[in-house]
């Protein structure tokens, strides 16, 4: 694996989208974004139409990214292209921007945030489908992500079954008791050094110009998943836990456990046994129990009545982070199944 970019087989379009839905967001953000989207080898031979798988990313990441470059490890963009070029069936490949100054958005409409669900299912897929030679059906579109992209994975086909009809998800936030909860005691300790008031972090954190300090990546978590999941009506985010003692304040985090994809199949099962296949994966030794939220997850949809010939489920040996090699299998699987 050279360290350079290398040609590739098929194309990537980096275009602009134009979102009504985000103007004028509570945070400020632009509502103009980048929207990357790749078609496979022949695409520009010929008059076919392609499915579509959606890409979105976890919490921190932006389109950008999926370009970067690690020693002997090649960027998404590249492994996605060799999927097809080594015979996949062809699909058009959407790397969907969500990034808001919280540092994600979780997929969801919020107050706090914006209506990032929204402008992915009725102003990204429309937009994709107009411009290019797409299958525009749910039957023929996946969405698949890490992390919290594992999340909007999960819970956009349960949401808007219309929609999607496949998916992959890479260790998705999932089972809250585990994946979050360890987080609220971590962040109430370092709010001591801010008299328990996380907007006093925010401004110092906005007034640096990067991760300087040990407590910023659990307080940025808490607080854009708070923007997220439990903002006021006013779009103030509302900590679902007690500052001082990280005790969790019930009805608060009642919110964020109704966003749980793990306790929201059962209201959704209908749209669950829709769904044409599924990939779930996880670390065995991921350090957000993922792996435990993808054991429950996978429960939950054979509960709900899923024939297990369309669900992959695995686990591998690796913590949360360094999985993107996971990315190309998901993808050609999916590839397989979105294409009949």
């Amino acid at each position: 694996m050279l360290p350079w970019e290398s040609p590739l087989a098929g194309r990537l379009d980096r275009c602009t989208v134009v979102s009504e839905l985000l103007r004028d967001n509570p945070l400020g953000d632009p509502h103009e974004r980048p929207l990357w989207v790749y078609v496979p080898p022949g695409y520009d031979e010929g008059d076919e139409r392609y499915p579509t798988v959606y890409v979105i990313q976890g919490y921190g990441g932006h389109v950008g990214m999926w370009t970067n470059r690690s020693p002997f490890r090649q960027p998404f963009v590249e492994t996605a292209d060799a999927v097809f070029a080594s015979g996949a069936p062809g699909c058009v490949v959407v790397f969907v921007d969500a990034w808001t100054s919280y540092g994600g958005s979780q997929f969801v409409d919020s107050p706090g945030t914006g209506r990032y669900h929204s402008y992915l299912c009725d102003e990204i897929v429309p937009w994709v489908d107009e411009h290019y030679r797409t299958i525009p059906d749910r039957e023929s579109r996946a969405i698949s992500g890490k992390s919290s992209g594992g999340f909007g994975a999960m819970i956009t086909p349960m949401l808007r079954p219309d929609v999607f009809g496949a998916l992959a998800t890479h260790a998705g936030d999932a089972l809250y008791e585990l994946c979050y909860l360890a987080d609220f005691g971590k962040a109430a300790r370092a709010l001591r050094g801010y008299d328990h008031d996380i907007q006093r972090w925010w401004a110092d954190f906005t007034g640096r110009t990067a991760f300087t300090k040990p407590e910023d990546m659990v307080l940025l978590s808490v607080l854009g998943v708070a923007a997220c999941f439990s903002a006021g009506e006013d779009g103030t985010p509302e900590l679902p836990f007690d500052p001082v003692t990280g005790a969790p304040l019930p009805e608060v985090w009642q919110r964020w456990l109704d966003w749980d994809p793990v306790r929201m199949v059962p209201g959704h099962a209908e749209a669950i046994r829709s769904l044409r296949a599924v990939w779930i994966d996880a670390g065995r030794s991921d350090e957000y129990y993922l792996d435990l939220g993808a054991e429950a997850f996978r429960a939950k949809i054979a509960e709900a009545g899923i024939p297990g010939e369309r669900v992959h489920f695995e686990l591998f040996d690796a913590g949360h982070g360094g999985i993107d090699y996971r990315y190309p299998l998901s993808l050609a699987w999916l590839a397989e199944r979105v294409a009949r």
